[in-house]
């Protein structure tokens, strides 16, 4: 409980007093952030920054990282990837020559996985100048099962995790016979997709899918064809793990072309989407995430109401307990390690345990997978047990399920290399 009292103290005072407070005098500890800052989804790359930010600034704001030759700040370095791969491994040696020892990167699962190779291959080269990878939403399963890496750590839900949940909360949904599913066009879209037809076959063999289609990423302005495809069908669910503005154009043309289908998506509770919906995704539109801001508790509404103190712009209200979580845990194994070293702070990440009053979360050894519960919510009006509505456009989230840690927790293939520990 005191734990929980010193994290709620500085969750809220680093807020209005991060810049008055004593700074740890060390030489800083620095997090290199490769992710898009420019191009079509340059408003999920600003939101990863905000969240960052704000867990640096608590943890500055507590005395920073404590290690044996005294207090260190954590500092953010940002490195535009542009959105795509080529550029995410230029600004990856960049990231190198400068001797930033923590790589962080998620908004496309593509581009992780050009990360992990050239980690892998950096840190066997070079050894004195090796690196750790942060992964806080790249989900493809591979990454954790046939392309793990002992320099690679997911914070996030892998797809399949997420799709565990939301097809839960489809088993008992009997009003739901037919599904038509669409995705972005790139590793993490086609494992939505064949995630979505197993776990439906396994657990709704009566549902029927009547599409299956994949689009260019980040280059559809207009959705509309699709919508009226997915009319045509008679689908009365559509599944999706699009993100970005590939989501929010997409439920506003579902709502300007009358599409009456529910939603289950990965990320259909923030940037944009209930504002572009609007009357139209109430009752409708399903989101899944290891957490929302209607989910309750003075520990979950203390954590959200200092973000938005911090960040009072409804536009800038995208909210992500995992990335603020890694921080965190990064800090706590720095501090486990007695420094910055590669191989010592993997190590001290594997097996911790995180707890901040509302959320527990385990970084399993096997594979680098954090374990932890997982929220279905559902689009509502602002008012009653949505208390909280998002980016200020009078619509919230309430939960529908909550799935346990251990019904969220599926099997890893990771067969991982170890290194000596040091």
């Amino acid at each position: 409980m005191a734990r929980l009292r010193a994290w709620l103290a500085a969750t809220l005072c680093c807020v209005a007093t991060a810049a008055a407070a004593q700074q740890p005098a060390g030489a800083p500890i620095r997090l290199g952030m490769i992710d898009g800052l420019s191009g079509p989804f340059a408003n999920a790359g600003e939101a990863v920054v905000r969240n960052l930010r704000i867990a640096i600034d608590r943890i500055n704001a507590r005395g920073g990282v404590k290690l044996p030759d005294g207090a260190h700040p954590m500092e953010l370095v940002t490195f535009d990837s542009k959105g795509n791969v080529d550029e995410s491994l230029i600004q990856f040696r960049s990231l190198v020559d400068k001797r930033i020892p923590f790589v962080l990167q998620g908004n496309s699962s593509a581009v992780a996985s050009a990360l992990v190779a050239a980690i892998n291959r950096q840190n066997q080269r070079q050894p004195d100048a090796r690196v750790l990878f942060l992964n806080y939403s790249a989900v493809d399963p591979t990454l954790t099962n046939e392309n793990c890496s002992f320099w690679h750590f997911r914070f996030d839900a892998s797809a399949d995790m997420r799709m565990q949940a939301l097809t839960e909360a489809i088993r008992s949904e009997h009003a739901v016979r037919k599904v038509y599913l669409i995705d972005q066009d790139y590793s993490f879209g086609h494992q939505v997709a064949r995630s979505a037809r197993e776990m439906l076959a396994a657990k709704r063999p009566d549902i029927q899918v009547v599409g299956d289609e994949f689009h260019p990423v980040g280059k559809i302005k207009d959705f509309a064809p699709y919508i009226a495809k997915i009319k045509a069908s008679g689908a009365d669910a559509v599944i999706t793990g699009n993100w970005g503005n590939d989501l929010t154009l997409m439920v506003k043309a579902a709502r300007e072309g009358g599409l009456n289908a529910r939603f289950y998506t990965f990320y259909g509770n923030g940037l944009g989407a209930p504002a572009a919906m609007g009357d139209a995704g109430v009752g409708r539109v399903l989101a899944v995430a290891e957490w929302h801001p209607n989910v309750g508790g003075a520990a979950s509404d203390a954590f959200y109401q200092a973000f938005r103190t911090r960040y009072p712009d409804p536009r800038d209200d995208y909210v992500h307990l995992r990335m603020q979580m890694m921080v965190e845990m990064l800090a706590r194994a720095i501090e486990q390690a007695g420094g910055t070293d590669a191989v010592a702070v993997a190590y001290a990440l594997e097996n911790m345990r995180f707890t901040n009053g509302f959320h527990e979360a385990t970084v399993r050894a096997d594979d680098h997978q954090v374990l932890q519960p997982l929220y279905v919510s559902m689009m509502a009006k602002q008012g009653g047990e949505v208390r909280f509505d998002n980016e200020g456009s009078g619509y919230g989230f309430r939960t529908v399920k909550k799935l346990k840690t251990a019904q969220t927790t599926l099997p890893t293939t990771c067969r991982m290399e170890r290194p000596a520990r040091n």
